[in-house]
């Protein structure tokens, strides 16, 4: 689908990103970033890591990380610098998505397109609840 004007927490740096990327999960990806950014208007976007990054309160909070090949992942971290002490960090995922590879760092993995659109709901409210702690 392509949006005629942009909502106000899209960028046309992720939009050209998306019409150029060339990946196997595209369709995947492009479902998700549209449900983050539909679900909060305070989550905005922009490039990091060669992908589509998350921000909220100028903050990068959740990032795609996008495999050559047929792998996608989902990266929650709090921002360029740990805030307060990273052992203390304490976040509550009752849906079983996250996978922890650090105190303060998770992944959700994304198999395939159909994957991705079974956990969007859950995603939405995990990353939801993870953009302001």
């Amino acid at each position: 689908m392509k949006r005629t004007e942009l909502m106000p927490n899209r960028t046309q740096e992720v939009g050209r990103f998306m019409e150029e990327l060339e990946h196997p999960l595209k369709e995947g990806i492009e479902h998700l970033r549209t449900a983050i950014l539909d679900s909060n208007d305070g989550i905005t976007e922009h490039i990091k890591w060669k992908a589509p990054s998350f921000r909220y309160a100028g903050e990068d909070r959740v990032t795609f990380r996008l495999f050559p090949e047929d792998r996608v992942q989902l990266i929650f971290h709090r921002g360029v610098k740990v805030k307060g002490d990273s052992k203390d960090f304490v976040f509550e995922d009752g849906t079983g998505l996250l996978k922890w590879v650090a105190n303060d760092r998770a992944v959700v993995a994304l198999r395939d397109a159909e994957d991705a659109e079974a956990k969007r709901p859950a995603l939405v409210e995990v990353v939801n609840r993870w953009v302001v702690t």
